[in-house]
């Protein structure tokens, strides 16, 4: 049935088209570090760090640029872990990320060199063996290049970071994104349908690292846009080629699907009302104009780092899949208000969480679009409770930051990403000081190629 003009979207075309793809044209998650561990950490060899194995006299800094990429971080506002059940999502990419500057190897080996801790990985650029930790994640991007019909040239690979590792600002992904365009670029090949590299990336989280991730992270990631965020809806993102095609081999996906009128009445816990064009665009990509005049957001490190392959992320997806069967559904997107009552514990709670996150991405992006910035706060604090006891993600580090934020006058405050540790978004009026500690974000642009 034919919808009116503007129903189901984020925002008003006004607004802007759907964002397109990033780089010279405009992946918590995992172990969410943009640069390796110390040594003693998960991945490092006992006893230090690896020694490079870079013939004397052709260490891994020399010889000619062919490539250099950067992948930026990301903020999630709200839709925290509804990405993996096709639900909703209102994350913007930020400043900080991962740059990743690639040379020729004439040996036929990858190189990698990790700057900031002076780590280093060595593998065959045709079929990387499996390992565990940080150095997964080049293999992984190498690997799924590969077979998606990407011929990847041996590469140098100097990686740099200004994300701070474990934080919930998705180093991984800013990784991931890197990695692919300098390794696209180096090997000769163009710029990918990025919905489509979203996907292979995501895919690297899942098949080689390790955490049972879903799109939002890499698709911030690619997509973001300066002064705004992306409404993302990960049901029509997921319409992309099967694992194994090339990013842009295949024609373009045509028009997608209306969501389920079950997940527009779809109601949370805080007894929201589904608001009126608050669905994204049929491409699953919608910017929303994020003006907050003077107030502020900011983050702050709870002093927890968070591993998501390591913590109970996996567990909670489980969970969801687990409500999925007992409800006789695909995702939790076709979950209906009465589901949760259907369900034993904690899967009933799991779901109200996720009906409810969906809800509020909605209202956030109502609040966003009239300007109403003390409701955006509120409904930070709503995720924020919801995460906490229905989904169950969080630890007292977290929830002592959350406290001490609003004690010092923020309108709201959340955990951002996975949760199990990393850091709080804050939202600041006027007037109020923030925390010597606290970390300004605002919307930056997309994962892109950088000048040699």
């Amino acid at each position: 049935m034919d919808r009116p003009a503007n129903v189901g979207r984020c925002v008003d075309m006004t607004d802007g088209q759907a964002a397109g793809g990033g780089g010279a044209r405009s992946a918590e998650v995992a172990l969410d570090s943009s640069v390796p561990p110390r040594p003693g950490e998960p991945g490092e060899p006992a006893g230090g760090p690896r020694r490079s194995r870079m013939r004397r006299g052709r260490p891994a800094g020399r010889g000619p640029v062919t490539a250099v990429a950067f992948g930026p971080g990301r903020v999630n506002l709200v839709g925290e872990h509804t990405d993996y059940n096709d639900g909703l999502c209102l994350p913007f990419a930020i400043e900080l990320g991962v740059t990743v500057r690639a040379r020729p190897s004439l040996d036929g080996l990858m190189r990698m060199h990790a700057v900031d801790i002076g780590s280093h990985d060595v593998f065959p650029a045709v079929a990387p063996p499996r390992v565990e930790g940080w150095r997964s994640f080049a293999r992984g991007v190498v690997a799924l290049l590969t077979e998606a019909g990407y011929s990847i040239r041996p590469a140098r690979l100097t990686i740099t970071g200004t994300l701070p590792r474990g934080a919930g600002l998705s180093s991984s992904a800013a990784l991931e994104v890197a990695l692919a365009l300098a390794l696209l670029a180096h090997s000769g090949h163009g710029e990918p349908d990025r919905r489509q590299l979203a996907g292979l990336l995501s895919r690297v989280e899942n098949e080689w690292v390790g955490a049972r991730t879903g799109l939002l992270d890499q698709t911030a990631s690619l997509f973001g846009r300066p002064g705004h965020a992306l409404c993302l809806d990960v049901r029509a993102l997921g319409a992309i080629p099967a694992p194994g095609q090339a990013p842009g081999g295949v024609p373009a996906p045509g028009p997608l699907p209306a969501p389920p009128a079950s997940a527009a009445r779809a109601s949370g816990a805080d007894g929201g009302r589904a608001t009126p064009g608050a669905e994204p665009a049929a491409t699953g990509i919608e910017p929303v104009r994020l003006d907050l005049g003077r107030w502020r957001l900011v983050t702050v490190d709870s002093g927890v780092r968070h591993a998501i392959a390591a913590s109970g992320y996996n567990t909670r997806r489980a969970e969801c899949a687990r409500a999925c069967e007992l409800l006789g559904i695909g995702s939790l997107r076709d979950a209906d208000q009465d589901a949760p009552g259907r369900l034993p514990e904690p899967l009933g709670r799991r779901v109200r969480h996720v009906l409810a996150e969906n809800e509020r991405v909605r209202l956030a992006v109502a609040a966003l679009r009239a300007g109403d910035l003390p409701e955006l706060g509120r409904v930070l604090d709503a995720s924020h409770a919801s995460l906490r006891d229905l989904y169950e993600v969080s630890v007292p580090e977290v929830e002592a930051t959350a406290a001490r934020l609003r004690a010092l006058g923020a309108a709201g405050a959340r955990m951002v990403g996975g949760g199990f540790g990393g850091s709080v978004l804050a939202l600041f009026p006027p007037g109020r000081r923030l925390p010597a500690e606290a970390m300004r974000v605002a919307p930056g642009g997309p994962g892109r190629l950088l000048p040699r």
